[in-house]
């Protein structure tokens, strides 16, 4: 992969399985050999190149596929087939909700969000007062996130992926 591309898909297609009754879940463990499921196919045969420095809008109607593109850039998924590659660390704001630990405090899921973003303990204590300023919650930084309103829960996660210096920033 050239230095000069930042993402790179391949050939990729993510197929989910979808059960019609909870126990036929069961019966395909049990049986290999039948089908209890059908195919939704979310994506298919999808390539493409993001060079570094674009900036990328995906458009399309509901369930057309684009937050599961995502969540497969980021590795949240696993694609059926195909391949990613990506050149650079990569943060996402996928869905709100996701990533934080909701009992957490807003300190206790930077920690943990910058740790998952490749950070060390001293990184992200080096950053903590800009993600914090950046955020501008206020003392609701103590505070379990569960107590917060969906634009302060939206400011910390963008704060934490922002200050971290992705390479690569995904936002859904």
């Amino acid at each position: 992969m050239s230095s000069e591309i930042a993402i790179q898909v391949n050939g990729l297609s993510k197929c989910y399985h979808i059960y019609d009754k909870p126990r036929d879940r069961l019966l395909q463990m049990l049986n290999s050999k039948r089908k209890y499921y059908r195919e939704f196919w979310a994506l298919r045969d999808i390539s493409f190149e993001i060079h570094k420095g674009e900036t990328v809008g995906i458009l399309g109607r509901n369930g057309s596929g684009k937050s599961t593109l995502l969540q497969l850039i980021c590795g949240t998924l696993n694609p059926t087939e195909g391949q990613i590659r990506a050149n650079g660390r990569i943060a996402a704001l996928l869905e709100l909700g996701s990533g934080f630990n909701p009992e957490f405090t807003g300190r206790e899921n930077i920690a943990m969000s910058c740790a998952l973003l490749g950070l060390s303990p001293d990184e992200t204590a080096a950053r903590f007062d800009e993600i914090a300023s950046f955020a501008d919650i206020g003392d609701f930084i103590e505070q379990p996130v569960k107590t917060y309103s969906s634009g302060m829960y939206v400011r910390l996660a963008f704060a934490v992926n922002i200050v971290a210096q992705p390479d690569i920033m995904i936002v859904d």
